[in-house]
């Protein structure tokens, strides 16, 4: 394998040289309007099969192109097409900006659309492109859309319910999950209240979601990436946005520190973003029928972003935020969460070379505390640094990336077991890693190997993970695509993936506390493991009709848990106990696999979206194996979006999930359980036991069927040629749906998710 990426890189040099035959031209797309990078932009030369599609950052280039005079296309749904002749020599390195005009008539049926070539020459297994617009066709809840409703449509996601609600991704635990913004890593990116996430729609420029698979580019996770990126300020005006809704209020402000003009010369701007949710004293009136003490959810999200854009399209953002999310359940828990963190990334264009140079670093810190009725507290903090340089080399429809990242993170958590046991960990651990990837089509097949080494200077361990993608064109419209690779990770969850309802989420690095063997075999290594295999089809059907057919396999080698059966101290006079009842944390082994579904129509103003799971998760603990309790064997969402009056100003969602019965285990009696506070001395005869339980099997039964209907409609109003009201009406669970949230095992009460809501919101755009 390192002998194929050696001759990778010799042939990108190979290519370098051959290139001076050639020419290239590369650069920027935006919005004319503001200024802001213009992603998923077609760009070609007429005539031709060289074509192009911008990336978040408006990027494009075209190389090899034989020398003589081309007419450069830039066309986009809802914009004027430009055209512009161009004359390409020997040796060329042309940077060009194009600026896009939003059209009056918009003509969607004569789109030259890059995404049909993106399709056959990019991989895209077990990816998704979201996109502002795409987030605003799931139905509002609450009267504001947001990144988390839009995640849960997604097949192979599954989320654990409304309240304290995680993501789980192909049997991953959302500790397995690896999150992005601009370049930083989020330890927490979802609220308590599962309709919202840190990420406000109208600052986000574009979504990547990987869901298994992912090439080397990407690492320090075993199950998934999410990677954001947020929009620049307006560099051409003052300009935002106001809301309000019964669930949240926001208000955002940007514009220009120094106006680009219209040569596209260079140009600064900033952005300003905050978010409150004030749903614990709205809903005392407007929702007392689903608690008369309010819904306990309060949330604040400030975000900001300065930008300094060069006049050939290298730039460099500087950003920080401030998460806080808050829970009081009265008489059962209180929790408070924070994250705190700034940072900066770049892409640099050099003047003569067919590189595109990005990088970045940040710094954050993460805490959390949970404090129950049960006077067993629980308290977590991540606080640390990353930065990585990546280089991407363009040849054709080829291209070579290569760069390395450098993480630094101190972990301190403290948790006190059923049994008054505490179990805490405090570690600085280092993460360093390097990856090649080299991108070659050949006639219609398209392969992509990778690979990463992470070093974990902590344990001392290096981790050599290969990583393979490839696509075959059978025809224009049927394509076959596969990948797999090996991953790893040092983090893990400071709570049991047992735990069915999960508000406290801390996080903790490979630990020291671990069994010395595992199914009779000694462990060897503190990381976490996994091996992922994912193949499939895609097919432009006619009518306007796509589907994609993904089956996948994960296989989770190694898992740490934290120990819930941890009875006695890790002592010199508990050496012969074994291992089981005294580590803070166990092994354990898993698997994921599953079919999944996704047909889409999109035409003039219908949108639809129908995704199907079918899917199996187990983990092994070396003594049993069970199915956790995000085990969800079917998951369907259907999506619709209508667009109807005149001039299109109303707009209706509607989405419908059914997902079929998690696990869980059940109660098979009651016992009095005695104390001996005295030891031998404790008279058992007179003595008031404890109310203990006998369980059955680990999640050996399945609750009840969930499904849930929302649906919203929303009207715009043009108040001035910048200036927009829209009004929005919401309903979640619209035919009241009982979904079981969690049973009470002593009393039997039943705990359902949230019934029916509606809501209102009015946003101002200016």
């Amino acid at each position: 394998m390192i002998r194929n990426f050696f001759f990778a890189a010799v042939l990108s040099l190979i290519c370098l040289t051959a290139s001076a035959q050639t020419g290239d031209i590369r650069g920027f797309v935006y919005e004319q309007e503001n200024s802001e990078p213009s992603p998923y932009v077609s760009v070609y030369l007429k005539g031709t099969q060289m074509v192009a599609q911008t990336n978040l950052d408006g990027f494009f280039s075209i190389s090899k192109i034989p020398p003589g005079n081309y007419d450069v296309m830039v066309t986009s749904v809802g914009f004027d097409t430009i055209s512009q002749p161009i004359t390409i020599s020997k040796g060329d390195f042309i940077n060009k900006k194009f600026f896009l005009k939003k059209s009056v008539i918009l003509f969607r049926e004569v789109e030259v659309s890059a995404e049909k070539e993106e399709k056959k020459t990019e991989v895209l297994i077990s990816v998704t492109k979201i996109s502002p617009k795409d987030i605003r066709q799931v139905p509002t809840i609450g009267g504001e859309p947001d990144l988390a409703q839009y995640l849960q449509i997604l097949p192979g996601i599954v989320t654990s319910g409304d309240q304290g609600g995680q993501l789980y991704i192909r049997g991953g635990s959302p500790i397995q999950n690896k999150v992005l913004l601009d370049g930083m890593v989020i330890y927490n990116p979802f609220h308590s209240i599962g309709f919202f996430s840190v990420f406000d729609p109208d600052i986000i420029r574009g979504v990547d979601v990987y869901t298994g698979g992912f090439n080397a580019e990407y690492g320090g996770r075993i199950s998934s990436i999410m990677d954001v990126t947020t929009r620049d300020g307006n560099k051409k005006r003052i300009s935002g946005k106001v809301s309000a809704t019964t669930f949240t209020s926001k208000a955002i402000i940007e514009g220009p520190l120094k106006k680009q003009d219209d040569a596209g010369g260079g140009s600064s701007s900033f952005l300003f973003q905050g978010k409150t949710s004030y749903l614990d004293k709205t809903s005392k009136s407007l929702y007392a029928y689903v608690d008369s003490a309010g819904l306990p959810f309060t949330f604040n999200d400030l975000y900001g972003k300065v930008s300094f854009n060069g006049s050939n399209g290298s730039k460099v953002n500087f950003f920080g935020f401030r998460f806080a999310d808050k829970v009081d359940y009265q008489n059962i828990a209180n929790l408070h969460w924070e994250n705190i963190g700034f940072g900066s990334n770049f892409v640099v264009i050099p003047g003569a070379n067919a590189v595109l140079i990005e990088g970045n670093f940040a710094y954050s810190k993460y805490n959390i505390s949970l404090e129950e009725n049960d006077g067993l507290p629980r308290t977590s903090e991540i606080k640390g640094f990353n930065g990585g340089l990546n280089f991407t080399y363009f040849f054709g429809k080829d291209d070579f990336k290569y760069g390395f990242e450098v993480l630094g993170t101190r972990t301190d958590y403290s948790l006190i077991n059923s049994v008054k046991l505490k179990i805490s960990d405090s570690q600085n651990t280092s993460d360093i890693g390097g990856f090649l990837k080299y991108k070659k089509v050949v006639a219609g097949l398209v392969i992509e190997p990778g690979i990463r080494i992470n070093y974990y200077p902590s344990f001392p361990e290096f981790s050599f993970e290969p990583r393979l993608g490839l696509k075959y064109n059978i025809t224009d419209f049927l394509r076959f695509k596969a990948a797999g690779g090996e991953y790893s990770q040092n983090l893990l969850a400071a709570t049991s993936d047992r735990d069915v309802v999960n508000l406290f989420y801390g996080f903790l690095t490979g630990s020291n506390e671990l069994p010395e063997e595992f199914n009779g075999q000694k462990i060897t290594t503190k990381l976490q493991k996994a091996e992922h295999a994912v193949a499939g089809f895609e097919i432009d059907l006619p009518k306007h009709l796509a589907l994609n057919l993904e089956g996948y396999f994960k296989n989770f080698r190694q898992i740490e848990n934290v120990n819930r059966d941890k009875v006695f101290e890790d002592n010199n006079s508990n050496y012969a106990v074994p291992d089981l009842l005294k580590k803070d944390f166990i092994i354990e082994t898993g698997k994921a696999y599953g079919v999944e579904a996704l047909l889409t129509y999109d035409r003039k103003d219908l949108y639809i979206w129908v995704a199907y799971t079918l899917s199996w998760v187990t983990r092994n603990t070396g003594t049993q194996e069970y199915y956790p309790f995000f085990d969800r064997r079917h998951n369907l969402n259907v999506v619709t979006a209508y667009k109807f009056g005149k001039k299109k100003l109303w707009e209706a969602n509607i989405r419908w999930n059914l997902g079929s019965p998690f696990p869980f285990t059940r109660t098979q009696g009651f016992y009095e359980q005695l104390v001996f506070d005295n030891g031998v001395g404790t008279d058992i005869n007179h003595q008031n036991g404890n109310l203990a339980i006998y369980y059955d099997d680990l999640n050996k039964g399945r609750l009840s069927y969930y499904h849930r209907l929302d649906f919203s409609v929303k009207r715009g109003f043009q108040v001035s040629k910048n200036s927009r009201l829209e009004a929005t009406v919401s309903v979640t669970n619209a035919y009241d749906r009982e979904n079981i949230f969690y049973v009470n095992r002593v009393t039997n009460e039943r705990v359902y998710q949230l019934p029916v809501l509606p809501s209102f919101g009015m946003s101002l755009t200016f």
